[in-house]
């Protein structure tokens, strides 16, 4: 047996050698084989890429992005309601605000997220170890140290104050007490502005390497670190680090379905995605919670999940459907975003060459404008190019966009209207409007007046709801515009003080001597 190939299981699984036990017939020559050190791995780049990778894994594993990440934001949000009686109880707590320290689905993700930072750090503190191949290296920390903020950025806008590790935990002494929600934001801007000043642009990957972070995914995650931790003049100040032009630059593509496509991947528009692999067959590994390996082909069940002609777990809400503007209400023009962003019932798919029937789709129907009528999700889905047969149960290879333009300039306008630059928020909102398959007539409107910072923050909010359904970003939103009292009517129901914060699940807090509810 390999010791090289132990360790490095070992340490990315995110468990200590202590829980393992295992055989062998060669003698691998360790005095304690129950305690293999990290020392005896990581010694060279391609060790500490490996490594890298395996903190990729972990963030595409089923526990995380593949599935119970994007549950876990948009059931805590109003982008969604249940499709039916399907949804499963644990999920379906979430989305009513009732979340038991033990519901698995928050366990999950937090179990993974405190894996990606336990592979992060076994990471970072094995820079030192290692002597060849410095830009190498320099870069593996770089991207180990943007992994691990987002983890951080996570933790602080869901659960509040957790416990920071930055360092291997090796035993029970090393358990961490919780640390306030503003350390725990401060240790996420500390690893994102290392990782910004270590890593290359996009310009520097090969093409075999696409979905490694770069400098402007760790610029544009620092801002939406700053902002939600409500300083917005440095939120604004990383935004603009961001290029426009150049090999490294981002610019909105003219086709907005490019961001939601597997086709159209690392566009223009695409500042950070987690990359998925359609494997050829429905099967998909439920099991995966933190990956299935650091280069391993990883699906996604996003698009059944979601899927029109699929499970129809999570439908959209009625405020959603209702939000974009449209000729019904009033509106000069109808968002044609809507129909880029939802199915309905008479909608083509598969190429065109079929249409979306009522009796297609399983579970609740939805209010459009006073119609009852079914409706669905079309981003991230993979109908649009599959029949019915094929596409109502398929694992798929569309990647995740976790940061993409768009949110940039979004960010940018609601930056500066805190600033209190309004003119210049205003710009940022109309470039977004002024995408060529968009085209929807600039601010101000009739029904979005934007003479002072009030009107600009209504069209804001507007504005990011029909760019950025169900796009994993609204239930933080709502997080942070709450405190603000952006709201006129609360968005979640169920909402109490008190209530917009998750537990720390049960298991951990019975794990932990120095941990409380």
């Amino acid at each position: 047996m390999n010791r090289k190939k132990i360790v490095a299981l070992i340490l990315m699984s995110g468990i200590t050698a202590t829980s393992l036990i295992f055989s062998c017939k060669e003698n691998i020559n360790i005095s304690d084989p129950n305690n293999i050190g990290k020392a005896l791995y990581f010694n060279t780049s391609s060790q500490l890429l490996e490594g890298t990778n395996g903190v990729y894994s972990a963030w595409k594993g089923s526990n995380l992005v593949a599935r119970e990440w994007f549950f876990l934001h948009d059931l805590r949000s109003d982008d969604v309601v249940t499709g039916g009686s399907q949804l499963e109880a644990p999920r379906n707590q979430i989305l009513i605000g009732v979340v038991d320290p033990a519901n698995p689905v928050m366990n999950s993700v937090w179990n993974a997220l405190y894996t990606v930072i336990h592979r992060a750090n076994t990471v970072t503190e094995s820079e030192a170890n290692v002597q060849d191949n410095p830009e190498l290296v320099k870069r593996c920390i770089g991207e180990a140290k943007f992994l691990r903020g987002w983890a951080y950025y996570e933790l602080a806008s869901q659960w509040g104050d957790v416990p920071i590790y930055t360092q291997t935990a090796t035993g029970p002494t090393d358990y961490q007490p919780k640390s306030p929600v503003a350390s725990v934001y401060a240790q996420a801007i500390k690893d994102l502005q290392e990782a910004a000043a270590a890593l290359p642009g996009k310009s520097g990957y090969g093409s075999t390497e696409q979905g490694r972070a770069t400098k402007s995914a760790a610029y544009a995650m620092l801002g939406r670190v700053f902002m939600q931790s409500g300083d917005y003049a440095n939120a604004k100040a990383a935004l603009l680090k961001i290029p426009t032009s150049g090999a490294d630059g981002y610019t909105l593509t003219s086709r907005f379905l490019d961001n939601f496509e597997e086709e159209k991947e690392f566009n223009s528009e695409s500042i950070f995605e987690v990359v998925f692999v359609d494997k050829g067959d429905n099967a998909f590994n439920w099991n995966s919670g933190v990956g299935d390996g650091g280069t391993a082909a990883q699906s996604t069940v996003r698009n059944q999940e979601e899927n029109p002609i699929g499970w129809r777990n999570l439908i959209p809400s009625d405020r959603m459907l209702n939000e974009f503007e449209s000729t019904a209400t009033g509106a000069t023009k109808t968002d044609p975003r809507y129909s880029y962003t939802f199915y309905q019932t008479g909608d083509k798919y598969n190429n065109g060459n079929s249409v979306l029937a009522e009796a297609d789709q399983n579970g609740n129907a939805s209010t459009v404008h006073g119609t009852r009528i079914k409706a669905g999700f079309r981003k991230f889905q993979i109908i649009y190019k599959q029949d019915k047969a094929t596409a109502s149960f398929h694992p798929g290879g569309n990647n995740q966009r976790i940061l993409r333009y768009a949110e940039v300039l979004l960010n940018l306008a609601e930056s500066e209207n805190e600033l209190g630059n309004t003119g210049a928020a205003v710009t940022y909102l109309n470039q977004i409007r002024a995408r060529a398959d968009v085209a929807m007539p600039g601010y101000p409107t009739a029904q979005y007046p934007v003479s002072t910072k009030d009107q600009i923050t209504r069209a804001l909010i507007h504005e990011k709801s029909a760019e950025m359904t169900n796009e994993e970003v609204r239930n933080v939103d709502i997080i942070r515009w709450r405190k603000k009292s952006y709201f006129a009517t609360e968005p979640l129901s169920y909402y109490k003080p008190g209530t917009e914060l998750l537990p720390i699940p049960q298991s951990e807090i019975d794990n932990n001597p120095k941990l409380n509810q």
